[in-house]
């Protein structure tokens, strides 16, 4: 896999002939940006424009804002839409099938049961913990709480113990790894748009993760050490849960709300007959894993001139290393479980649909990030943080955090903030390492302050009962105290750099 070089990209950008029809001052162009980022969380928050409409609308507005020619507007538009899909789409999608493959074969089930079965009943916060690590890899994380919810059930009635007591860590560091580990969505964009090695965002953000997972065991257990109102219909359910034919495949949302596609992950459960081994689903995690951190490895030690050097780029590919994977997957969950044509077709496509939205939103934070470039703000921002003296790596999470606060979405706020710094990270003339740093430090970014505004805290609530207030003081409290301390790893890697 060739590490990104900044300095290439200055070339290729320098050589697009769009620019605005009049050179307007700096002040005003990042009046322009500060107004259309406004704009965009006013669209979000106040009147619930789809996020990525907000995001089109808005970048079209601010190339017309700053006088770029109107028979390009489009072009740029079109542009952006091309040079980021074009990086992410497929990672995207081949994460998704072989996550929906894991999700519906019952495997998350058969990887707790084996994890919690090992530990003993007294250690079943660290081994839902270690579950969720595993599982929130390839599963999005709405969908790896949602599996993960029976499971957190039965342990709390046979022991004795509110669901959140095992369902707060495990949630926390599922949400770490889905904002900062490929191929989740939010953090291969913003891959993208940096030009960062895709194999050395993984290693950082796996390295970064494990001590996250201390935390989260930790602080929750610590939150939860007294015991929390818990809702109704979350205490009914903890209470009958094993009778009357409730069990892993049929706990659905409190209250008779779903959302996250826990229907269509309660109906396949029913069908589960012979879920795989924990020992395939763990194998199938790390394979691609474990493919892609081989392959950056040997192309950063081998030189470009070496006869192996393309053979190690190709293997490294994330896009092949998914691709692996999923036909893996395909034989040893379909094929070997005798699934039928039709279920094995409904089951991977049915992985797509949930996606489509992302990536509209990927695709739009895209456009932004070309509109801001082809108008000339990314250059005046760039300009103005360098006279500033603050470090980028402090800005890019600053930036995403307060982006992640205001309008709820992790993928906003990382494609948003990539396209605000793009220009600042190009001109730096950064390493591939720098450059992979940053782009963790913003998915970190994108971790904290999960409140009323994001759909994971009502995921979290719902499923464990919790109010809103509860929910603030838990749920909010551990996502940011994870966002900081993720961050505080990454910038301690950015200051061993020399940066």
């Amino acid at each position: 896999m060739t590490p990104a070089r900044p300095q290439e990209t200055s070339v290729l950008l320098a050589a697009d002939p769009v620019a605005p029809e009049v050179a307007l001052s700096t002040p005003l162009l990042l009046g322009i940006a500060a107004a259309g980022i406004a704009a965009l969380l006013v669209l979000i928050i106040r009147f619930k424009v789809p996020a990525f409409l907000a995001l089109l609308v808005v970048s079209v507005l601010v190339a017309i804002s700053a006088r770029l020619p109107l028979a390009d507007v489009f072009t740029v538009v079109a542009t952006g839409v091309g040079a980021t899909m074009g990086k992410v789409a497929l990672l995207i999608a081949l994460g998704a099938v072989l996550g929906r493959l894991i999700e519906t074969s019952g495997g998350v089930q058969s990887l707790a049961d084996r994890l919690t079965s090992a530990l003993g009943p007294q250690r079943t916060a660290i081994a839902l913990t270690a579950v969720a690590f595993l599982v929130a890899v390839p599963v999005f994380f709405e969908v790896a709480v949602i599996v993960l919810v029976p499971v957190v059930y039965a342990f709390a009635k046979v022991l004795g113990f509110q669901p959140i007591r095992f369902g707060l860590p495990m949630a926390g560091i599922a949400l770490s790894v889905h904002v900062v580990v490929p191929p989740h969505p939010g953090i291969v964009a913003g891959a993208g748009v940096f030009g960062a090695d895709i194999g050395l965002v993984l290693l950082i953000s796996l390295l970064a993760c494990l001590p996250l997972a201390v935390i989260a065991h930790l602080l929750g257990r610590r939150m939860t050490r007294h015991p929390l109102a818990v809702s109704e219909a979350v205490a009914r359910q903890v209470e009958e849960f094993g009778r009357d034919g409730l069990d892993g495949g049929s706990a659905g949302a409190p209250g008779g709300s779903g959302g996250g596609g826990a229907g269509t992950t309660t109906a396949v459960a029913e069908r589960v007959q012979a879920p795989p081994s924990a020992g395939l689903i763990a194998f199938l995690v790390a394979a691609p894993i474990a493919q892609i951190l081989l392959g950056t490895a040997l192309t950063l030690t081998l030189g470009e001139d070496h006869p192996l050097y393309g053979a190690a780029a190709f293997v490294g590919t994330p896009v092949f290393a998914l691709l692996v994977a999923v036909g893996i997957a395909y034989f040893a969950i379909p094929v070997r479980r005798r699934w039928s044509l039709e279920r094995t077709g409904d089951v991977m496509e049915g992985a797509l649909p949930p996606i489509a939205a992302i990536l509209l939103v990927v695709a739009a934070g895209g456009v932004f990030g070309e509109v801001l470039r082809a108008t000339g703000i990314g250059a005046a921002l760039s300009g103005v943080l360098d006279t500033l003296g603050l470090p980028v790596i402090v800005l890019a999470f600053v930036i995403t955090l307060a982006l992640r606060a205001a309008q709820g979405s992790a993928t906003v706020a990382i494609v948003t903030t990539t396209g605000l710094l793009v220009e600042s990270v190009t001109a730096g003339g950064y390493s591939p390492l720098q450059v992979a740093l940053l782009t963790v430090a913003v998915g970190f970014g994108s971790l904290g302050l999960s409140h009323v505004t994001d759909a994971g805290f009502w995921t979290v609530t719902r499923y464990f009962g919790l109010s809103v207030a509860d929910g603030l003081r838990t749920w909010t409290v551990l996502t940011t105290v994870l966002g900081l301390a993720g961050f505080a790893l990454v910038w301690a890697g950015w200051e061993l750099t020399g940066a």
